[in-house]
């Protein structure tokens, strides 16, 4: 399995070894736990947006006409 050396300060080392053990786990369980959590999270983030700009994409024309303050200047028919 890969893996990977990450280093920390002292000062992070040791909040790392608390947190873990007030969790009942190892410090590898820990960071790796942390690192899965953020690359769902990013994963979701991800997902969200593109969800966000198909539906903004497929409904632009009733987002111009319900907004028509925030659309460009040319595309309201003004010089820029």
């Amino acid at each position: 399995m890969p893996a990977l050396n990450v280093e920390f300060s002292e000062r992070e080392l040791e909040d790392l070894r608390q947190i873990a053990k007030e969790r009942g786990t190892s410090m590898k369980a820990l960071v790796r736990e942390a690192a899965a959590a953020d690359i769902a999270r990013h994963r979701a983030l991800q997902e969200g947006a593109e969800a966000f700009r198909s539906f903004f994409t497929a409904h632009a024309e009733e987002f111009a006409a319900a907004f028509p303050e925030d659309e460009p200047p040319a595309a309201r028919g003004e010089a820029a």
